[in-house]
C-alpha cells in the first residue's frame, strides 16, 4: 500500500509541479504575461485540492481502485488535449481539469488508505509514501525542461500524460481498502467544521498555501532572469522536492518524540521564514539554500498534516476530513501564483511578491500555534 501510494503521488505531483518549466515557452507562444499563464497552475491546484473533498468521500465509500482509475483517465486525456490547444483558454481548461482531477484522485485517497492501514507507525508510513511527491518533483521538473528543449512543450505534455496515466492504472491494480478496525468513530464533516481546532488548521494552511506554491511557478523564471540556464532554473523546483523528501522522513522521526502537532507547527515556521532567503537576491547559491529550507518544511507539512488530523479527529472518515481540509490549500494556491505573476508584470520586479509570501507564511505559523490551546 505504501509503494502504491508512493508511485501514485510521484507521477501525479511530479507532473503538476513541473509546470514552472512550461511557463516561459507557453507564455511566449500564446503571447501572455506571467500572471495570465500562471492561471494554468492556479486552476490546477484549485482543482486537485478542491476536488479532494469529493475524492476523499469517494474513497471512503467506493474504495481507492475506482477513484485511481478515474484519475488515470483524466490525467492522460487532459494532457493530450492540452498538447493540441490552439488558444490559451482551451489549454487552461484542459490542463487544469485533467491534471487537477488526476492529482485529486491520487493524493487524498492514497494518503487516507495508508493512514488506515497503519496505527503505531502511521506517521512513518505516511512520510515514506509522500516522499513520492518530493522525488517526483525532483525527477520530473528537470526532465520536463529537457524534454521541452528536445521536443517542444506540446509533445512533452503527451509524453508526461501517457506515462502518468500508466502509473496510476498500475497502482489501481494493486491497491486495497484498509481493514476496518475497532475504535471511536471519527468526527463527521459537520462536526469537524464546527470544531475550533479544525477551523484553525484550515485557516493556517490556507494562509501558508498562498505563499507556498508561488516558488513552484515563479522560482524558475526568477532564476533565469538572474542568469541561470533553463534546466538549472527548473532544477530549483527539483531541489524543493528533494529537500521535502528529507523533511518528510526526518520530521516524521522528530514527531515521534515531540508529538505530531508540535512538529507540524515547526514546519509552518520553517516555510514562512524561508522566504527571507529568497528576498536576499544573493544569486543561484542562495536560491538553492532557499529551496532546501522551504522543501524541508514543506515535506514535514505534507507528511504530518494527515497524522495530526488522524490523531485529533479519528480515522474512520479520514478521506473526507483530509479532502475538506485540503480545499484551504487549493484556495491559497489558486490565489498566490496569479497574484505573484501579476505583481511581477506590473512592477517589473519580484520584490513585492516575495515580501507578500514572507508575511503570509509567518501569519500561517502564528495561526497554527493556537491549535490545541
Amino acid at each position: 500500500m505504501v509503494a502504491a501510494a508512493f508511485a501514485a503521488v510521484f507521477a501525479s505531483f511530479g507532473i503538476a509541479y513541473s509546470f514552472g518549466a512550461f511557463l516561459e515557452p507557453m507564455a511566449e507562444e500564446f503571447g501572455a504575461g506571467r500572471g495570465a499563464t500562471s492561471t494554468f497552475f492556479a486552476l490546477t491546484s484549485l482543482t486537485y485540492f478542491g476536488l479532494g473533498a469529493l475524492s476523499g468521500v469517494a474513497v471512503d465509500r467506493y474504495g481507492p481502485r475506482r477513484v485511481l482509475l478515474v484519475g488515470a483517465v483524466a490525467l492522460g486525456a487532459g494532457l493530450a488535449a492540452t498538447s493540441q490547444a490552439g488558444e490559451l483558454w482551451i489549454g487552461l481548461v484542459t490542463y487544469g481539469l485533467g491534471v487537477g482531477i488526476g492529482v485529486a484522485c491520487a493524493y487524498v485517497p492514497m494518503v487516507a488508505v495508508v493512514s488506515g492501514w497503519f496505527e503505531r507507525r502511521r506517521t512513518l508510513a505516511i512520510g515514506v509514501a509522500v516522499t513520492g511527491i518530493g522525488l517526483g518533483t525532483l525527477t520530473v521538473a528537470p526532465l520536463a525542461a529537457a524534454l521541452i528543449d528536445a521536443l517542444g512543450w506540446r509533445d512533452t505534455h503527451l509524453v508526461l500524460g501517457a506515462a502518468g496515466a500508466a502509473v496510476l492504472v498500475v497502482c489501481a491494480l494493486v491497491v486495497a481498502p484498509p481493514p476496518v478496525t475497532p475504535g471511536p468513530a471519527a468526527l463527521t464533516l459537520g462536526e469537524a467544521v464546527r470544531n475550533r481546532d479544525y477551523r484553525r488548521i484550515y485557516l493556517a494552511s490556507g494562509l501558508l498555501s498562498v505563499a507556498l506554491f508561488v516558488p513552484f511557478v515563479h522560482l524558475p523564471g526568477y532564476a533565469e532572469e538572474a542568469g541561470a540556464e533553463r534546466v538549472a532554473a527548473a532544477a530549483l523546483v527539483g531541489v524543493i522536492g528533494a529537500a521535502s523528501t528529507a523533511g518528510r522522513l526526518v520530521l516524521g522521526v522528530v514527531a515521534a518524540r515531540t508529538g505530531a502537532l508540535r512538529a507540524f507547527q515547526w514546519c509552518f515556521l520553517t516555510m514562512g521564514a524561508s522566504f527571507a532567503l529568497w528576498a536576499l537576491d544573493g544569486g543561484y547559491g542562495v536560491l538553492v539554500t532557499f529551496a532546501v529550507v522551504l522543501g524541508v518544511g514543506y515535506g514535514g507539512f505534507v507528511a504530518l498534516g494527515p497524522a495530526v488530523v488522524a490523531e485529533r479527529f479519528g480515522t474512520t472518515r479520514l478521506g473526507g476530513l483530509l479532502g475538506v481540509l485540503y480545499t484551504s490549500a487549493g484556495i491559497g494556491s489558486a490565489v498566490g501564483a496569479p497574484l505573484a505573476g501579476a505583481a511581477v508584470d506590473a512592477t517589473g520586479s519580484y520584490a513585492w511578491a516575495i515580501a507578500g509570501c514572507l508575511v503570509l507564511g509567518l501569519a500561517g505559523y502564528l495561526t497554527v500555534l493556537t491549535v490545541g490551546r
